[in-house]
């Protein structure tokens, strides 16, 4: 299952969970963020490639929705709710996106690839 991040920067919240969940089994992680000169800028290309969409913000989903039509079901993008305060690969900032993220890709993971 594809999976992508998204915040503003690509800098600090997005690349956390890239890193976090590209280590579950059968997930590709990947990050890109909604600003034009940041790390890894938002495509079509991307967008078009994931399964599931996770933003940051109520923001970066608005984005995502007003500028992408080739793109998951809305119900496939989610927002984390999760601001831009934590620096990277922060523990207070993983254990947020466990929490938040995890369930979701475990339901998700579970439709598309049932056992």
């Amino acid at each position: 299952m594809r999976v992508l991040f998204v915040c503003t920067a690509n800098r600090l919240r997005s690349p956390t969970a890239e890193r976090l969940f590209a280590a579950w089994p059968g997930i590709e992680a990947s990050s890109a963020g909604t600003d034009r000169d940041c790390a890894r800028p938002l495509t079509a290309e991307i967008v078009a490639a994931a399964d599931l969409i996770f933003a940051m913000e109520p923001e970066h989903r608005e984005r995502i929705r007003k500028r992408y039509k080739a793109r998951p079901a809305d119900a496939r993008i989610v927002t984390l709710h999760i601001p831009d305060e934590y620096e990277r690969d922060d523990p207070a900032l993983i254990a947020l996106l466990e929490a938040r993220a995890g369930p979701v890709i475990r339901t998700l993971a579970a439709v598309i690839t049932p056992s």
